[in-house]
């Protein structure tokens, strides 16, 4: 595994234990608009991604990193890896304090939209090469879409995930790719389409019916 990417698992981990075991620095670092908006603690939009709801959504978000970073550090390099992961990461909170902009009290924490970002730019360069759990890396990025667009369209009273920030980050995933590999990426146009089913409903939702926001 690239030691970038082994890095940034490994500071995570320590990161969300250390927020798991102190509420202090887990309140301090959470997304939260209010906090952003008002105090201009922007420092919020890349410190909530190394927090975590519990070990489990830990878990879940790490591995969905380790199996498609492969592709984007092959294809890309470790300089784009950086950049897709940071840059999906910084949209898509962006994109959720946009959305959330008349909800001060809305927070969330976790790695979901530089990790969009990642699954995207990776599906674009490669939809059947990454298996999970003996799925095709495309199928999986659907369902993990699709699980992301119906929880945040039908919020938990103790979700607390950044569900929002997908769309962004699968957003810049997306485009990065396009532009750097103009050719694979439209060959995979198929797979990508699939993938983008959950959140093109989403942004029907959000943009046409506006019932998130």
């Amino acid at each position: 595994m690239n030691p970038i990417v082994l890095f940034i698992i490994a500071i995570t981990c320590v990161v969300s234990y250390v927020g798991l075991n102190n509420i202090n620095i887990f309140e301090k670092y959470k997304f939260n608009v209010s906090a952003i908006n008002n105090r201009k603690e922007y420092i919020r939009l890349i410190s909530s991604a190394f927090l975590h709801a519990d070990f489990m959504h830990l878990l879940f978000n790490m591995l969905s990193l380790y199996f498609f970073q492969g592709a984007v550090t092959m294809y890309f390099g470790t300089v784009g890896f950086i950049i897709i992961y940071f840059g999906s990461l910084i949209l898509g909170n962006l994109f959720s304090l946009m959305i959330y902009k008349n909800q001060p009290w809305y927070s969330a924490i976790g790695a979901s939209g530089a990790v969009s970002g990642i699954i995207f730019a990776s599906i674009a360069m490669a939809p059947n090469e990454i298996s999970v759990n003996f799925l095709p890396g495309w199928i999986f990025g659907t369902l993990y879409f699709g699980y992301s667009v119906y929880m945040m369209l039908n919020p938990k009273q103790w979700d607390n995930l950044g569900h929002s920030a997908h769309l962004g980050g699968a957003f810049f995933g997306l485009v990065y790719s396009v532009v750097m590999h103009p050719q694979l990426a439209l060959s995979n146009v198929y797979f990508l389409g699939v993938m983008s089913l959950p959140l093109a409903y989403l942004a029907y939702q959000i943009f046409v019916k506006k019932k998130i926001g």
